[in-house]
């Protein structure tokens, strides 16, 4: 990005939306309010009532920098270090996915599973098998009062930021936190369990857009040579983890969910029903039931 000499707010903020469109960012005005905002430590409504200050030098330096790593390909939640999920701010690391709205439809479609089964306002227990940031799990615990998480992830760091999200949402009291591979170290039963494990398959991770395979931690997408790996382990570790009647939902690729179900059924889980497709119409939300005994 060329420096900003006597550049206003929003000047600025103009000039970086045209410099982000004509580098084909979809999001070009979202995104350089939101550098804008950054640089200068303004929301949105002190952007409009300092659009017409000069920004001084510093902050200058300060969005250029944070421009060029925009134009460099990195995402804005990962800049600015943060992303809302399911209407919660979420702190991101390395080690940490950024949320996706496609992952908020496996919260949906576990809520709906409990209402249906009239379980919302029990006292559950509920595992996230590979937490990263804690997003699926804390957002089912904003939602039911009454359960307590368990989030599981093989990464210390991801775990850590997992716990400080939950602290900043009020949820520290009914989350708990454990190092492990998916449910290997988890005892007892649980009434839900919830993934978005690595699906891509390896050979399909070069191709993807660069703020994804750059930025996102290798090992929270790979899901080895056919993209099933994550689903063969947590799966069969799940179904000895669920109460009888308890549910298993999990986020998949495009063009997995039959092959995910299949897997389900062979550990003796029964399927809920199709599906659950995101806003763009992929199957995305894929669960089932241990049925009672």
């Amino acid at each position: 990005m060329a420096p900003v000499v006597n550049a206003t707010v929003e000047t600025a903020r103009r000039a970086l939306a045209v410099q982000l469109q004509s580098a084909g960012n979809d999001s070009a005005e979202l995104d350089a309010r939101l550098l804008v905002g950054a640089a200068l430590g303004l929301d949105l409504t002190g952007m409009v009532t300092a659009a017409k200050r000069t920004l001084t030098q510093d902050e200058a330096d300060r969005l250029e920098d944070l421009a060029r790593r925009r134009l460099a390909g990195e995402p804005v939640a990962r800049i600015l270090g943060i992303k809302e999920f399911w209407g919660l701010p979420l702190h991101l690391t390395a080690a940490t996915l950024v949320p996706r709205p496609d992952t908020e439809t496996v919260v949906e479609r576990a809520l709906e599973l409990l209402c249906a089964d009239g379980a919302a306002e029990r006292a559950l227990r509920i595992a996230d098998l590979g937490t990263g940031s804690g997003a699926i799990l804390l957002a089912l615990l904003s939602e039911l009062p009454n359960a307590h998480g368990f989030g599981t992830d093989i990464s210390a760091e991801a775990l850590q930021t997992a716990s400080r999200n939950a602290a900043e949402l009020g949820l520290s009291q009914r989350a708990t936190w454990i190092a492990c591979d998916y449910g290997s170290a988890l005892t007892g039963a649980f009434d839900l369990i919830v993934s978005n494990p690595p699906y891509i398959p390896s050979a399909d991770i070069a191709g993807l857009d660069i703020e994804v395979r750059a930025h996102d931690p290798r090992a929270a997408l790979d899901g080895g040579a056919d993209g099933l790996d994550a689903y063969r382990a947590l799966i069969s570790q799940s179904a000895g983890l669920m109460t009888s009647g308890g549910f298993l939902v999990v986020e998949v690729g495009q063009g997995q969910s039959g092959d995910v179900e299949a897997l389900m059924t062979a550990s003796g889980l029964s399927p809920t029903g199709p599906p659950k497709a995101d806003l763009g119409g992929v199957p995305r939300a894929v669960s089932a039931r241990r049925l009672p005994r």
